[in-house]
């Protein structure tokens, strides 16, 4: 049986089409799978991507029309050709297998002639302590307090973005990254210097909040199928996000008009401006803060071990990295031209 035109779920796919009615297409095919296996929209979209990037190198031939040998040619052509980083190459392979396994249900060899990509060991950019001085005194408002506890409890960006109100303990000057990278949640430290400063940005979200409540809204997104087996609990004040964006939005999965957290780029952007403000010459993200809090922590004498935890490495090789960066500093080492000027 031949395979549906390009843009099409072929025989093989996960699900058959209704009687009478054409075959859903096959990337919104794709989409469906990955939102049952509860994969984050950032995997969506890139999968789908890589997915229409292979079709159109292939020349829109349908998938169920290739296999293994045009697989390799994809992702060779992306290391020799594009140049692309190992981890990018990676994705594009994840994608690529999760179309054919899942969607397809066809099993690919093991891609033993693949070309991979060069892995680049660069060490992560550190601020001094004095340099994260001057970086979170160039900001303010919301953008400050969120940078504020990247640095001051080592979360990526989007962990900040995504707190909610019940993972914030002030009592014991903790808080709770839920589904972090890799899916595993984690404790890690809340400052105390925020303490204050978040109870009053707190009361104003819990303000906003009550407002859309009286408009009839005040649903949030909950994770997995909570809002089925709780219906009620996307409204609490509890599963509320700590920094709720100031506009109301769709959400693309359920088309429901929410309120999303604070985008990325609201941060992102005023990181970068305090950085160029303050003189600072290296190049300073969001995750700069991440890296020079646990470069910090181990300057102060922190058991790495702690360090992992508080980071969510799975593997403490990951967070030995920091110990490069703290030699490259030459934090305890003496220089012998010291020893003979």
């Amino acid at each position: 049986m031949a395979p549906a035109p390009v843009g099409r779920a072929g025989a093989g796919s996960a699900s058959a089409p209704a009687q009478g009615r054409p075959p859903p297409r096959l990337l919104d095919q794709l989409r469906h799978v990955i939102r049952l296996r509860h994969y984050s929209l950032r995997t969506e979209e890139a999968y789908v991507q890589w997915c229409r990037r292979f079709v159109l190198f292939h020349g829109k031939r349908h998938p169920a029309n290739m296999g293994a040998p045009e697989v390799q040619t994809f992702l060779t052509h992306l290391a020799v050709d594009g140049e692309v980083a190992a981890a990018t190459q990676n994705q594009a392979r994840s994608a690529l297998l999760f179309l054919y396994k899942e969607v397809l249900g066809v099993q690919l060899p093991w891609l033993d002639e693949v070309v991979g990509a060069k892995t680049s060991r660069r060490l992560p950019v550190v601020l001094s302590v004095a340099e994260v001085r001057q970086l979170l005194q160039g900001m303010s408002g919301t953008p400050w307090l969120v940078a504020s506890l990247l640095y001051g409890g080592g979360l990526r960006l989007l962990e900040g973005l995504r707190l909610r109100v019940k993972d914030l303990d002030f009592a014991g000057r903790a808080m709770t990254v839920r589904e972090g990278k890799g899916g595993k949640d984690r404790v890690t430290v809340l400052p105390e210097a925020v303490l204050l400063p978040l109870q009053d940005h707190l009361a104003r979200v819990k303000a906003l909040h009550e407002r859309d409540l009286a408009a009839g809204r005040g649903d949030v997104q909950l994770p997995d199928a909570l809002d089925r087996k709780y219906p009620a609990a996307g409204r609490s004040w509890g599963w509320q996000f700590v920094f709720p964006s100031a506009s109301l939005s769709v959400d693309p999965c359920s088309g429901v008009e929410r309120r999303h957290h604070l985008h990325e780029a609201t941060v992102q952007k005023a990181v970068a401006s305090a950085a160029r403000a303050n003189g600072i010459a290296k190049p300073v993200s969001p995750h700069v803060l991440r890296h020079s809090f646990a470069t910090h922590l181990l300057q102060a004498g922190h058991d790495i071990r702690t360090v992992q935890e508080l980071l969510g490495h799975a593997d403490v090789r990951t967070t030995m990295v920091y110990t490069h960066v703290l030699m490259r500093h030459g934090l305890g080492v003496r220089s012998p031209l010291d020893a003979v000027t």
